[in-house]
């Protein structure tokens, strides 16, 4: 692994090591660029990996200090934790369960597509799915997705054979194993999948991709690679023409260091990356950097989430098997006769004992809720995740009084529900009970949304830089050496799972700043 001076600026920084930052690092490491990736956690391995819920929360998780305010159900059951996120080498690819899935075409231009919406920021994006359609081909060759470039699919769970029993009985067309980032058999130096259900908890057999195991390893085998861990960034300081010129970090011992770079891409998911931006601030930028839109923090998009399960009379074991095992997107396109504009997709989902006691009903107690539990062995469970409108007053912003470990204004963020938000969920229960009912369930159980792992549209993409925070490769439109480099750079959220487009981006942008660094534009 390389080791660079911190007075080194021509060096690339690179904020967070996750699906943006972590891909991204590897891609500029193999064009021969040399790249300082700084992240806040500790690096964990397969090794160190624990199969157990709140151990592996402990271990991976950002608990930092945060906030939440608004009226969604997050924020007033789970105040301190409005996202499950990582904090660690990898990321939150360390946690996610794998599903891959392509943006479809009219969700880019959603402005065009769905019209002015009452409340809701809509905007499209300043690419197209034509754009995207060669970079999602490497980046799913990448990952090795399942059912793509001939790789065969992962076996169906019995949490998946139930979802479909009742899909098929509905009338859904498109309920199938899904497209996973996880080895159906060995694949790129990485085992195949043990079905060991801990698919949340970093996985401990390496065949869920991640940066942790995948990218990060090859861009250390360049020689390219500094890969700095416990390295928390605090402040991007801008020169006087205008540019960034580096970073000031905190590191485990909270001594603080000025990183030069003669480029910075930000990827610590869409609330710390704003956060940072807004932390920034100076006498040139007195909103903070890459804010004349006054749009960083804004359009926070966390998607359409809530969750069924259903007893049987039979055991069902969900456990047993990857977390998510099957999908139905029937529900995922754009039809107005529903009540709603955009779609949804039903994701199988399987939760531990104690995830199960702390999300089926929040602080409930009682001969109900024992009962629901006692019921445990014999559930299926799906996910609902459709997209949410983006809303100007959704947003991350300092907190006025709250400061973190190293003295740093925390984040809050701040979040409701738009009617149409409402409207998808409230119909995604309804379909999702009905596809448990066909399949002969007892009793259906509607859990309303948990902190999520998707979190979207804080520093977003857009065509005019009035609008938002940067443009289609990433590059903030106020400062040519600043980049967003992961889902924060989302302009609308989409139905679909966001890490394989996160990816996909990453790839793109490192051809892009490649580029401009041959041309001595940055």
């Amino acid at each position: 692994m390389a080791k660079y001076d911190l007075d080194d600026d021509g060096v690339v920084v690179i904020v967070g090591s996750g699906a943006g930052g972590g891909t991204l690092a590897n891609e500029l490491c193999q064009k021969g660029i040399q790249v300082v990736l700084l992240e806040a956690g500790g690096h964990e391995s397969n090794d160190s990996f624990v199969n157990n819920e709140w151990g592996s929360f402990g271990q991976i998780s950002w608990l930092d200090s945060r906030s939440s305010s608004g009226s969604w159900r997050v924020g007033k059951d789970f105040n301190g934790l409005p996202a499950w996120i990582c904090k660690t080498v990898g990321g939150s690819t360390t946690h996610w369960a794998g599903a891959s899935l392509r943006i479809q075409d009219h969700e880019f231009r959603v402005k065009t597509e769905y019209g002015d919406i009452e409340g809701a920021n809509l905007l499209d994006w300043p690419i197209t799915l034509k754009d995207l359609e060669p970079y999602y081909d490497k980046a799913e060759d990448k990952m090795g997705v399942t059912r793509t470039n001939g790789i065969p699919g992962l076996p169906g769970n019995n949490n998946f054979k139930v979802m479909h029993a009742g899909a098929t009985k509905l009338g859904y067309k498109n309920c199938h194993i899904g497209r996973m980032a996880i080895n159906s058999k060995p694949r790129d130096g990485r085992a195949h999948c043990l079905q060991l259900g801990f698919c949340f908890q970093g996985c401990k057999s390496g065949a869920k991709w991640s940066t942790l195991v995948a990218e990060i390893p090859k861009a250390e085998a360049t020689g390219k690679l500094d890969l700095r861990p416990k390295s928390h960034v605090l402040k991007i300081e801008q020169d006087k023409t205008g540019k960034v010129s580096g970073v000031i970090y905190a590191d485990s011992d909270g001594n603080q260091h000025m990183q030069k770079a003669r480029a910075v891409c930000v990827a610590g998911n869409s609330i710390e990356s704003p956060r940072l931006l807004l932390n920034s601030e100076n006498n040139q930028s007195p909103n903070g950097l890459a804010n004349s839109s006054g749009q960083v923090g804004k359009n926070y998009m966390r998607h359409m989430t809530g969750s069924v399960y259903a007893a049987f009379e039979k055991p069902v074991h969900m456990w047993r098997g990857t977390t998510m095992a099957g999908i139905i997107t029937d529900e995922s396109g754009n039809d107005t006769k529903r009540g709603f504009v955009g779609g949804y997709e039903m994701e199988t989902l399987a939760l531990g004992l104690p995830f199960m006691a702390a999300f089926l009903d929040p602080g409930a107690w009682g001969h109900d809720f024992t009962r629901k539990m006692d019921e445990y062995s014999h559930m299926a469970g799906m996910w609902l995740v459709g997209e949410d409108m983006p809303q100007e007053s959704n947003a991350v912003s300092l907190h006025a009084e709250n400061k973190d470990q190293h003295g740093m204004p925390t984040p809050n963020v701040h979040f409701d529900d738009h009617p149409n938000d409402i409207a998808m969920r409230e119909h995604a229960y309804k379909q999702g009970s009905a596809v448990y009912d066909a399949a002969g369930a007892k009793e259906n159980y509607l859990v309303p949304p948990y902190p999520s792992t998707h979190n979207l549209g804080t520093c977003r993409m857009s065509a005019n830089a009035k609008d938002g925070v940067c443009n289609a490769h990433g590059q903030t439109h106020d400062i040519s050496n600043l980049f967003i480099s992961d889902g924060s750079q989302f302009t609308t959220g989409a139905a679909e799972n966001p890490t394989l487009t996160i990816v996909t981006l990453a790839i793109r942008q490192a051809d892009y700043i490649a580029k401009q660094m041959s041309e001595k534009a940055i």
